[in-house]
């Protein structure tokens, strides 16, 4: 069984963070919306349900298109995707000085 992410630890299960959870995780690749679905756990139903979100927010963008397919990627450009994105960075930040913490007071002990 895969580990829940930090970011979907803080924000829940819900289908769009999911979608942005996986397309984080696989920043730099595109992918079809039946891919993204699939690799965020959720039914292609769930996917359409929020795609509409994902594009007005300029969280994904067309990468290419190759007849009526079109592959998407993380738009890292985007001002809500480099949020999400440093809201990722302070908790994985939280996490490791928690960590550091926790090693210590076991080495004082």
């Amino acid at each position: 069984m895969k580990k829940e992410s930090l970011l979907l630890e803080l924000t829940g299960e819900m289908p769009l963070f999911k979608i942005a959870d996986f397309l984080l995780e696989n920043k730099g690749a595109d992918f079809t919306k039946k891919d993204i679905a699939e690799g965020a756990g959720i039914s292609r139903a769930s996917l359409f349900n929020y795609w509409d979100v994902l594009e007005r927010h300029g969280i994904v963008r067309v990468t290419r298109k190759f007849g009526k397919t079109k592959l998407f990627t993380l738009n890292a450009k985007g001002t809500i995707t480099q949020r999400i994105i440093a809201l990722e960075k302070a908790l994985i930040m939280e996490a490791m000085s928690k960590s550091l913490a926790k090693k210590k007071i076991l080495v004082e002990r």
